[in-house]
């Protein structure tokens, strides 16, 4: 009796009770998910930003050469240079020309054939659902790795979800980030929703 009692298997409402247990946990961490979502896009998308500056800032270094970074509308022969993203190129930047890469951001990478670019970011790959806002559209490393002409301060990023509201620094839940660049040229991602002497405030 026990032995046909242990292999009879789970009935019917069982597993209705179970498929409603697990849906019900479901409804309940939907919203925590979606915040885990959107915080880790935003994440991405800042890591992605940096680490293209930082290549920036390599490739004028390692080539003596001015290198110039660039906000775009998109990656098609349809783009323009923007202040927002989440797109972007950077070319090697011979001429000081910051229209050089207008309509032709779909071009092959070149070190020869303009507009001579190095890199590429397509906002969709990964981070979708992001929005970058700088305080310039284009920036230039030199060199040396310095940011030219040099500009009076930082020039920084924001990278955010597209409601600014939604950022905690501004009473929202989401945490949003900031890319800064400084005249020297070093580059650093903090939050603007933390304090000094917090290592990640801005």
């Amino acid at each position: 009796m026990d032995t046909a009692r242990k292999a009879r298997g789970v009935t019917l409402i069982e597993l209705l009770v179970g498929i409603s247990i697990l849906g019900l946990l479901m409804v309940m961490a939907a919203p925590g998910l979606s915040e885990w979502l959107a915080n880790t896009r935003v994440r991405n998308t800042a890591e992605a930003l940096s680490a293209s500056l930082q290549a920036a800032k390599g490739e004028a270094v390692a080539r003596n050469l001015r290198v110039r970074f660039q906000l775009t509308s998109s990656l098609g022969d349809d783009c323009v240079v923007n202040d927002s993203g989440p797109n972007w190129v950077v070319n090697i930047d011979p001429d000081a020309n910051p229209d050089a890469v207008e309509g032709a951001c779909d071009a092959a990478p070149s070190d020869t054939v303009a507009p001579r670019l190095l890199s590429s970011h397509d906002g969709r790959e990964g981070a979708a659902g992001t929005v970058i806002e700088g305080s310039v559209e284009t920036l230039v490393f030199n060199s040396l790795g310095r940011l030219t002409p040099v500009p009076a301060g930082d020039v920084s990023f924001e990278v955010r979800t597209p409601d600014d509201a939604e950022c905690v620094a501004n009473g929202g839940t989401r945490t949003c980030l900031r890319v800064v660049v400084s005249p020297v040229g070093q580059v650093r991602t903090c939050n603007p929703a933390l304090s000094a002497p917090n290592p990640g405030a801005c």
